[in-house]
């Protein structure tokens, strides 16, 4: 989305798949787009308001504003943020700020300057947890390594380069359980490819001899191929790219990690 040809690049680009940083590393994955990470502003043009003043602005009066001035861009919802008369506006699973009456629209990171801490990227980081055992782990590939205690999740594409280093970065870990969610979204066989899998008689087997070693599944159907609501809950979940990988914790990495970082998010889960 552009408004006047300012990107409201991070926070409205929700399509945005994530070369994003992560604790102790750098995630990656396919079909990355990334965000500007330098603060930008942008004056929209004054229309009528039916804000009551900074004063007596209300959460409900900073939607209403927002959405009135860039139709068709649906607010997820509003908060105050840190910084006193500015609000936290999320759409999506992006941010913005703006003033009360929404004459300016802020993009990027909101620093403490005492603490140096990124608030927004805290706040991006809460808002994508997922309660791990809400997850429906019926549609999930089950992989247990040693005595399975530390746990994830990972939505990824068979095609995804990134989710096979992450397989491989795994194997080389041990004492955790994954569930694998194939989420097809890259190429035209990822479906075919994922139905494979799934419907193969050791669909664990078939897909690390896939991701690790390049050995495609034999031909398969099926007729709990559950890919539709894997998508569907993809959607719901907001992800927009492979691997997108969720902790036992509920904390979700956007893309994959180096061996020593996954080890660290999982010794983490201890």
């Amino acid at each position: 989305m552009t408004f006047k040809g300012v990107k409201l690049a991070g926070a409205l680009a929700v399509f945005s798949c994530l070369m994003a940083g992560a604790p102790g590393g750098v995630a990656m994955a396919d079909k990355a787009v990334s965000a500007d990470a330098a603060v930008a502003t942008h004056v929209v043009p004054a229309v009528a308001s039916q804000s009551k003043g900074a004063a007596s602005t209300t959460l409900d009066d900073v939607k209403w504003a927002f959405e009135t001035r860039f139709p068709g861009i649906a607010v997820t919802q509003v908060r105050e943020a840190p910084v006193s008369g500015l609000y936290e506006v999320q759409v999506g699973m992006g941010l913005v700020y703006v003033d009360a009456q929404v004459d300016y629209v802020f993009q990027g990171s909101m620093i403490d300057a005492h603490t140096h801490v990124d608030l927004t990227a805290a706040r991006l980081e809460k808002l994508a947890e997922v309660p791990f055992d809400t997850l429906p782990f019926e549609h999930a590939i089950k992989i247990v390594r040693g005595d399975g205690s530390r746990q994830l999740a990972v939505f990824e594409d068979p095609n995804c380069v990134y989710c096979k280093r992450l397989h491989a970065s795994l194997n080389e870990l041990d004492n955790y359980t994954l569930y694998s969610f194939q989420f097809p979204i890259l190429s035209p066989d990822s479906r075919e490819k994922s139905r494979n899998i799934w419907c193969a008689s050791n669909p664990a087997q078939a897909l690390q001899n896939w991701m690790l070693n390049g050995k495609a599944p034999a031909a398969a159907h099926c007729d709990d191929d559950p890919a539709e609501q894997v998508l569907a809950l993809g959607q719901r979940l907001m992800v927009r790219g492979t691997p997108a990988i969720i902790f036992g914790d509920g904390s979700r990495v956007n893309g994959t990690l180096p061996t020593d970082a996954l080890r660290t998010r999982l010794d983490a889960l201890d």
